[in-house]
């Protein structure tokens, strides 16, 4: 019996002038990915794979350093809500995971590392390439939902919201590996890249497939953002983080977000313009981040509690 895969999509057809190739295949199947479960890879991207090994390993060598050395970069208390620098999560946690933070290069919320040598000037360059490839993303997207040309780009103009984060998973212990629970990103698409140790999984049809890495390649998840406004004819990834007993996990995980005063509600074309009902009220983007923050700094005692884009959901 074949094991279930996550589609990849080799993305040099929409990076080249005048290059068509096997565009229609390319949006067929990143179609039928964000209809049924919303998750698959990209190749040929247009991201460094030099840079892209060589931020993993920088990475490494830099979660590898003392816990007095990291906290030279810890947010500090007048911060932002999602502050840049070091942080563990859970707080104070000595054994699940870690990451650094980055909002856009000249941000004045960024704190970089002073070592590894060459981290930040790496660090920067990928969020830039990143941030490219998500804009790329954003048009196939609108393209795939059959919007009107640059919709979401200028539905979605502001890329001073993005962030990037450097994640380290520790291995498993006796009694816990799970790296982080089953969840939807709040966003409107994330990009994954992770080393060979993998973890990644995302639910489809009750089942959890791996996401198996291979060089080369990102992954990319719609967000709830996505979900809303096609009134879930793309349906946000429910995924987690399986931690491995004998190796660390590294990945960096790239946002391509939305700016928190924009309000967000079901599209028109989604609904009135072909007589659906919205599936979503609408509300103020930051207004969402905050309470899934608070699932964060106050969770819930109750799972049924935990604030998830159902939250909005409006029943039919």
């Amino acid at each position: 019996m074949v094991e279930p895969t996550i589609p990849t999509v080799d993305l040099s057809p929409f990076l080249k002038e005048n290059e068509h190739g096997n565009k229609k295949k390319a949006i067929e199947t990143i179609t039928k990915a964000c209809s049924e479960y919303g998750f698959f890879q990209i190749v040929n991207h247009g991201v460094s794979l030099d840079l892209m090994k060589q931020a993993i390993e920088l990475s490494k060598t830099f979660f590898d350093y003392s816990d007095e050395e990291k906290n030279k970069i810890s947010p500090s208390s007048n911060a932002p809500s999602l502050p840049a620098g070091y942080s563990r999560q859970p707080l104070h946690s000595p054994d699940k995971n870690e990451y650094l933070l980055v909002f856009p290069p000249g941000s004045n919320f960024n704190v970089y590392p002073q070592n590894p040598s060459k981290f930040r000037e790496v660090l920067e360059e990928l969020f830039v390439q990143m941030s490219k490839i998500g804009v790329v993303m954003e048009n196939i997207i609108n393209e795939c939902l059959g919007l009107p040309p640059n919709f979401l780009k200028e539905f979605n103009h502001d890329r001073s919201w993005d962030f990037m984060a450097a994640l380290r998973y520790f291995p498993a212990s006796n009694d816990e590996n799970v790296g982080i629970t089953e969840h939807e990103d709040g966003n409107c698409i994330t990009f994954v890249l992770q080393d060979e140790v993998g973890g990644l999984q995302v639910l489809r049809n009750e089942e959890w497939i791996p996401v198996v890495p291979a060089e080369g390649t990102i992954v990319v998840n719609v967000g709830d953002v996505i979900q809303v406004l096609s009134n879930k004819m793309f349906k946000s990834a429910t995924h987690k983080v399986v931690r491995k007993g004998e190796k660390s996990r590294y990945s960096f995980v790239f946002f391509h977000n939305l700016n928190g005063e924009k309000w967000v509600e079901p599209l028109p074309q989604f609904t009135k313009e072909i007589g659906e009902a919205p599936k979503y009220r609408g509300f103020l983007y930051k207004e969402y981040q905050q309470l899934r923050l608070r699932n964060k700094t106050h969770p819930p005692s109750r799972p049924e509690d935990v604030i998830h884009i159902s939250h909005y959901g409006i029943d039919t």
